[in-house]
């Protein structure tokens, strides 16, 4: 349908339907007036929102990796440590070096 088909129709029906007297004074006028608000948009407000339902997971996870990596130093505590594995490694490349030089 065209739009100004469906805009004869309404009209047409609207004043076959006149208002009735049980319609409150200038509520038309008052419902056009809210029609025209626009509720304002507040970023920071979401975005403080989000960051606070962040915070919990974000503080249990960090709890959960704690007390993990407490617990795996407890497990490993006759094992080697891993830093002085990697230094040894990286640093057997300037040994070898040093030795051919002399």
């Amino acid at each position: 349908m065209k739009p100004s088909q469906l805009e004869r129709k309404l009209i047409a029906a609207a004043k076959a339907n006149p208002p009735s007297d049980s319609v409150p004074y200038a509520f038309e006028q008052r419902i056009m007036a809210n029609l025209g608000k626009v509720p304002v948009i507040d970023l920071w407000a979401d975005w403080s929102r989000a960051l606070w339902r962040a915070a919990a997971p974000c503080v249990a996870i960090a709890l959960a990796l704690g007390v993990w990596h407490a617990y795996a130093d407890h497990m490993n505590s006759g094992a080697t440590d891993l830093s002085q594995d990697l230094e040894r490694t990286v640093l057997a490349s300037v040994a070898l070096d040093t030795e051919t030089l002399q």
